[in-house]
């Protein structure tokens, strides 16, 4: 059946093979991947199971033999390859070289993309523009240095200088290659008579930086043609190291909580979509499925904190999800030449991912409410920080300079917002923040119009935490604050100075209009290192509070509600205080069975998805949540009808309430005991859970 919601486009997967009922999500969009080979006919076998159907393809890296071996125009562009200061080129498979492209590159993939629209796709993802920090040795970056600059080029790790110049310069060459084809989108889509949107899949800016990389993150949105991003966050970029309080280790949840973060404020009052990942997997194959479903969860979770995103990619491959086989032992458990047996996904986790899957259709909520610690504070944060991350003075390998200031604040439960710095002249960007935190460690503000702004909000009220001891190596580098007139010798002296301070001001409170500036002089990343860090950027948000007339509350936990959905992470590594509880009525979504629950508690380390019964109007019999997608739901005083549709091979579980016990149901042409049926008395609820169908069942059941 057709979802007369599909147009929204709430949910979607990529997938690179043909259709298949196995992996038919019942999303609203497929994403087919790849222009190459039988492209038109996997896009129409998609579209005739009723899928709208957009098109991705890698930017930095795909399937372009054809465009590197000369086979596409005759010449060879095997210098176009990102290469390191050894010559070495940098892959991303075997025979799949990272991009430094040139403007023959974006004419190339201007082509792939015409061949993607003439096939029938509705919107088109140019994936990850990616551009190695050690990567500006390739002979076409040298020319294109000596083109943007006006000078020869100059070796990356021969100085901060260098290396920050270098780090621009691929910026402004995936920028330039995006408006390219962004360009090309606008004016064939006026050519065909169909608007064809564009879309950026992308890292996280923070994970970019954490990993060495490059990309034209914030400034994507000023370009034409832009529509929005996918927020590419997922196990594998969360699990990466973090050091608080001295201890180096994953932290999955709250580095997703930061991912997702600085996505969300990307787009925040640009008019931008932006969709957010959830991978069921990662791209590690050799963890084990237990290990997959617990970072899985405190992805889903943290991406769920953002309410005012409300669109989801479900799965990167849904092939890989519910076909792939993965060890039954984790790597963590494995002994050194273990034979590894590996099996297929669990049932009662595909039948979990379904339900979350289909509920991520429901997550337009226009009412939300927290519980939390403080709210109104943020971290700013700029796209700079991925140009300080090569040799020869690279910034804290852990990021400490942005995790030395945002971790304590989250295990404190305040809710922390990593503020894109750049956006900050947007009409009303700053209105959500009585506080903001701000460091030049390890990143520099692009110009001097942001201290403008932000010189502007504190005048107005605000409380700017400024915490940096003015020891960063890139402080020297060739930028704004030290050329054409001006002579700083670092950025902050040139926000101080629009504060009224002078560059000499040492540590301390000062009131500046109707807000205020808490000023430490020390290094954030320092902070990370020293069990007793946490302790000082707590005391200074403190501060902060106090000069902002505000209470300073400390939780740990985060609990979101959005519409009758919560949504609870229980925090570690927090100061002791007794675990939230929550009493009711509620249904858990990361449960197979569905299980109603009167009691939940919110330990540290748990990660909660619920939908409260007592939020919901249960006056006529109501689908709750299901693993497959329902449609055609139909009530009558003693019945309830409707369509359900789910991958093969999976089963799938719906609760429904109803105002007294079924007297029959009928599931398709199932016999009795192919379906499991359990009424819950105390709540009013029914739990039936029967094989999935790609094709759909009709559901009756009489009561």
């Amino acid at each position: 059946m057709r979802d007369p919601k599909q147009y929204l486009e709430r949910t979607s997967f990529q997938i690179a093979s043909p259709f298949s009922p196995q992996v038919d999500l019942k999303s609203d969009v497929a994403i087919v991947y790849g222009f190459g080979g039988n492209v038109a006919e996997r896009i129409k076998g998609w579209r005739d199971q009723g899928y709208r159907v957009h098109l991705m393809s890698g930017v930095a890296w795909g399937d372009y033999q054809d465009y590197f071996h000369g086979r596409w125009d005759g010449k060879s562009h095997e210098d176009e390859a990102q290469k390191d200061k050894y010559g070495n080129p940098i892959l991303h498979g075997p025979d799949v070289p990272y991009v430094s492209p040139t403007e023959t590159f974006g004419k190339y993939l201007c082509l792939g993309v015409k061949k993607a629209i003439d096939a029938g796709a509705e919107a088109i993802y140019l994936e990850e523009p990616e551009f190695w920090v050690r990567g500006g040795y390739a002979e076409s970056f040298k020319r294109e240095w000596e083109a943007y600059y006006g000078e020869p080029w100059i070796p990356p790790h021969t100085s901060p200088d260098a290396q920050y110049r270098a780090s621009k310069l691929m910026y402004y060459l995936y920028r330039r290659a995006l408006q390219q084809v962004f360009e090309f989108v606008i004016e064939y889509s006026k050519q065909i008579g169909r608007r064809i949107r564009c879309y950026v899949p992308t890292h996280s800016m923070l994970n970019y930086a954490h990993w060495g990389i490059v990309s034209p993150e914030q400034s994507l949105v000023l370009l034409n043609g832009c529509d929005g991003y996918i927020a590419q966050v997922w196990t594998g970029t969360a699990r990466s190291w973090n050091v608080y309080q001295g201890v180096g280790k994953e932290r999955t949840f709250e580095y997703a909580f930061f991912e997702y973060g600085v996505c969300s404020n990307l787009v925040r009052s640009t008019g931008r979509r932006m969709y957010f990942l959830n991978d069921p997997v990662e791209d590690n194959p050799e963890h084990s499925w237990a290990d997959y479903k617990r970072n899985w969860e405190c992805t889903l979770v943290a991406s769920l904190m953002w309410p005012d995103v409300w669109r989801y990619e479900v799965a990167p491959w849904p092939d890989r999800v519910f076909l792939g086989k993965y060890p039954v032992k984790d790597i963590t458990e494995r002994k050194p030449g273990e034979e590894v047996e590996r099996e297929s996904i669990p049932s009662d986790y595909a039948t979990e991912l379904l339900i979350v899957m289909n509920a991520l259709n429901d997550m337009n909520q226009p009412k939300v409410e927290w519980s939390c610690g403080v709210t109104g504070i943020g971290i700013l944060v700029s796209d700079t920080m991925m140009f300080q991350r090569g040799e020869p003075n690279p910034s804290d390998p852990h990021m400490g300079s942005f995790f030395g200031l945002a971790m304590p604040l989250l295990k404190h439960g305040a809710l922390v917002h990593p503020v894109q710095y750049e956006n900050i002249g947007l009409p009303g960007y700053l209105k959500p923040y009585k506080v903001l935190f701000l460091t030049y460690e390890g990143m520099k503000p692009p110009t001097p119009e942001l201290h403008t702004h932000l010189a502007n909000w504190i005048k107005a009220g605000g409380v700017l935490v400024f915490v940096d001891d003015d020891a960063d190596p890139y402080n020297s580098v060739k930028e704004w604050w030290n050329t054409n007139g001006m002579n700083y010798a670092a950025p902050r002296i040139h926000l101080f100075e629009l504060l009224g301070l002078s560059a000499k001001s040492g540590e301390g409170i000062y009131k500046i209009g109707k807000g205020s500036l808490v000023y430490k002089r020390i290094s954030p990343a320092s902070l990370t290192k020293d069990a007793k860090g946490a302790e000082l950027t707590i005391s200074m948000a403190k501060q902060a509070f106090t000069q902002a007339k505000l209470p300073w509350i400390e939780t740990n936990h985060l609990i979101l509600r959005r519409g009758p959905y919560i949504i609870a992470a229980g925090l570690e590594e927090t100061p002791k205080v007794s675990p939230r509880k929550l009493t009711g009525l509620f249904v858990n979504l990361f449960d197979a069975n569905l299980k109603i629950t009167r009691q939940v508690t919110v330990d540290p380390g748990a990660r909660r998805l619920l939908i409260d019964l007592q939020k919901l109007d249960l006056t006529k019999p109501k689908i709750i949540a299901s693993a497959s997608k329902v449609l055609g739901v139909k009530v009558s005083p003693n019945s309830i009808r409707f369509h359900s549709e789910g991958p093969s091979g999976t089963v799938a579980a719906t609760r429904i309430a109803l105002p007294r016990s079924p007297k029959s149901i009928k599931v398709g042409e199932y016999s009795q005991n192919q379906v499991e049926s359990i009424w819950d008395a105390k709540s009013k609820t029914l739990l039936i859970k029967y094989p999935n169908s790609a094709d759909g069942l009709w559901i009756e059941i009489l009561f």
